[in-house]
């Protein structure tokens, strides 16, 4: 397993809904913010048919705030949020129309997505269908994005990104250590606090991801570490 090249300027974080970055990425983001590199925050929805016991009018908005604050917490600044209707996104060309044109705009030399495997791991509980969904499509649009013949109308073709990165996905290629920023990536989970209390449990953000990085850092060789599977572009 190999230490992710830290060699870049720009990279573009595409997930389903608030709070999939949260789940570990953004303790990896909270690094290189730090070293002075520029994230980008990509939803496909607002995560309104995430909360049971709320309307999803409600709900969206709600998810939203809590997006920008856990992204704020990290050093995010810009989170976009595309409008595709939660639980219902579909692999179409409209998805890959909208990536690729937020690519084209944020001109990224690396993308970040979330693991799009039918299941978590071996055995492992389905994944959601949204997560499947958007993970293909972020790296799809990885070559949309340099195609000037695909969706001229947005914009001029973007030809930088390198790789694409996904977390939570079999095999891990390369890791991250974060051992200095698993704290802000706690507090960063923690801002999505609407979310958690409406899953009913008695869930402990600190410990979960704590035990999580513990984990990478096992299996990556340091104390603490995040875990991405490569795809080149």
């Amino acid at each position: 397993m190999e230490q992710f090249p830290e060699d870049f300027q720009r990279a573009i974080a595409v997930v389903a809904h608030p709070d999939d970055l949260e789940y570990g990425l953004a303790s990896a983001v909270a690094r290189w913010t730090a070293q002075g590199k520029t994230v980008v925050y990509v939803l496909a929805t607002s995560g309104e048919a995430g909360i049971d016991a709320m309307a999803p009018e409600q709900a969206g908005p709600l998810r939203e705030e809590e997006e920008r604050r856990g992204a704020a917490v990290v050093g995010v600044a810009d989170v976009e949020f595309l409008g595709h209707p939660d639980g219902a996104v579909e692999h179409s060309m409209a998805l890959r129309r909208d990536l690729c044109a937020a690519y084209r705009r944020h001109r990224p030399d690396v993308v970040l997505t979330m693991n799009f495997d039918l299941t978590w791991g071996e055995g492992g509980s389905v994944n959601h269908l949204d997560h499947r969904i958007v993970g293909l499509a972020a790296i799809d649009a990885c070559r949309d994005a340099g195609n000037r013949w695909l969706f001229p109308e947005q914009g001029d073709p973007w030809q930088g990104i390198d790789a694409a990165y996904v977390a939570s996905m079999d095999p891990a290629t390369h890791y991250v250590d974060v051992g200095d920023s698993l704290a802000k990536g706690i507090e960063s989970l923690e801002q999505h606090r609407a979310y958690i209390d409406g899953l009913g449990t008695n869930f402990d953000p600190g410990r979960f991801l704590t035990e999580m990085a513990e984990y990478g850092g096992a299996v990556a060789g340091c104390e603490r570490a995040v875990l991405l599977q490569r795809f080149g572009v």
